[in-house]
This record gives structure tokens, C-alpha cells and sequence, in this order.
């Protein structure tokens, strides 16, 4: 990065603090769970809103275990869809609203018919990524599909994740997860990240397990696609 004397040079110094800046303002960033239903509902997909039991942002970064359950109510609310289907979807808006309500839907157009099939899909306020196992526990799902705006760092702030889990339920561990990352316009791209999903996905449904043990192969084949084109 250089030095001026026995500091930084001013625009690296700079870039670091706007970077830093960005960072701290994501985390904070508020989901607009009204905006990201209409757009849902726009595209005739059914969506619903829940809460975490965190009650306020300050609350949610303070105690992680209360950002991975649901509150009483929509805890009772999601019951109510019990045998809704295979596959349940939920965005959450994880550690950056920012990158849920820049790349979710339109991550989630790419995916084909799962937003029709997975109704509703859960939209999570204060919510990380093991919620997914309660929600898809309370449905009966055998497929939770979480999308959640992931830590943001220097390089980015608007970070989306995907998670997969077979079989939901409150005793998963990460272990037994799936993820696809670093999904935004500098990193992954809507194409391959949905070509790496997919790819997870059949392999999960196939094995009928998720996590260490399914080897996400897709970039090779991708290659060899593209080699092939």
C-alpha cells in the first residue's frame, strides 16, 4: 500500500476508511420487508414475514443464538403451513440487508421453478442462516434454501449466501450445510451461482444428505462446458 513517512499514503488511507464506512453502514442497513414482498408478489410468487427472536438490530448482532429461532408468534405462524411442500425458501436478512435486496430476486429468477414450488417463501427479519432449520423442521421440508446477506468485509458490502440443508431440523450444525458464497457483481455471478445450486441441489436430492460429505464438483463442469462451446 505504500508509505508517506510513517504513514499510509492519503488515498489508501482513504479507500480504507470508505470501505470501512460501507462495511459498518450494511450491517446496519435496515430490510425493507414490505419493498422485497412487493417485488416477490410482482413476479406471483407468494411471501410471508417473520422475526427472529432478536427484537431490534442492536439486540441481533449482540446475541446470535436469538437471531436463529423464530419468535413465539411467527413460530406459530409457519405451523400453520405444515405439509407445504419439499422445499422451503427463506431470505433472511443476515449481517446485510444490503445484499438481500440487491441480488435475492434476482437470484431467485434464475432458479427456475423453485420460488413457485416453495410457497410461500419466508422473508426474516434479524434472521442467520440456522433459522432455515426451524422454519423447513416446522413445514416438513426435506430442503431448506436460505438466502442471506453475508459479513461484510473491505472488498465488498453487499455479499449474498446461499445455504442448503437436507432435512431441516433444530439439531443441524453447519457441518451438515451447503453453501454457495461471495454471490454479487464483483464476485460470483447469478449464472454460475445458480449452475453451482442446482448442481448441489441434485446431488443432495440424490444422496439425500447435505454437507462435508457432497462435494460441490460444478465449477469443473462448468469448464468443461465452457471448453466445449
Amino acid at each position: 500500500m505504500g508509505l508517506t513517512g510513517d504513514s499510509l499514503p492519503t488515498q489508501p488511507l482513504l479507500d480504507f476508511r470508505l470501505a470501512h464506512a460501507r462495511a459498518r453502514d450494511a450491517v446496519h442497513f435496515p430490510l425493507d420487508s414490505s419493498s422485497l414482498t412487493a417485488e416477490m408478489t410482482q413476479r406471483g410468487w407468494s411471501a410471508r414475514i417473520l422475526h427472529s427472536q432478536a427484537r431490534d438490530r442492536e439486540e441481533y448482532l449482540r446475541r446470535p443464538d436469538k437471531g436463529r429461532r423464530l419468535n413465539s408468534g411467527s413460530a406459530a405462524e409457519v405451523a400453520q403451513f405444515s405439509g407445504c411442500g419439499p422445499v422451503t425458501i427463506v431470505v433472511a436478512d443476515g449481517l446485510s440487508a444490503l445484499a438481500v435486496h440487491r441480488h435475492a430476486v434476482g437470484l431467485l429468477e434464475k432458479l427456475g421453478s423453485f420460488p413457485e414450488e416453495a410457497r410461500p417463501i419466508w422473508i426474516v427479519q434479524q434472521g442467520r442462516v440456522a433459522i432455515g432449520d426451524q422454519i423447513g423442521s416446522l413445514t416438513g421440508a426435506d430442503l431448506s434454501i436460505v438466502l442471506i446477506g453475508e459479513r461484510p468485509g473491505l472488498s465488498t458490502p453487499d455479499s449474498l449466501g446461499v445455504y442448503l440443508t437436507w432435512n431441516p431440523d433444530l439439531a443441524r450444525t453447519d457441518a451438515e450445510r451447503n453453501c454457495v458464497s461471495n454471490i454479487h457483481a464483483q464476485g460470483l455471478s447469478y449464472e454460475v451461482a445458480v449452475h453451482k445450486l442446482l448442481f448441489l441441489v441434485g446431488e443432495i436430492r440424490r444422496r439425500q444428505l447435505s454437507g462435508v460429505q457432497v462435494k460441490e464438483t460444478a465449477s469443473l463442469l462448468l469448464a468443461d462446458k465452457d471448453e466445449a462451446g
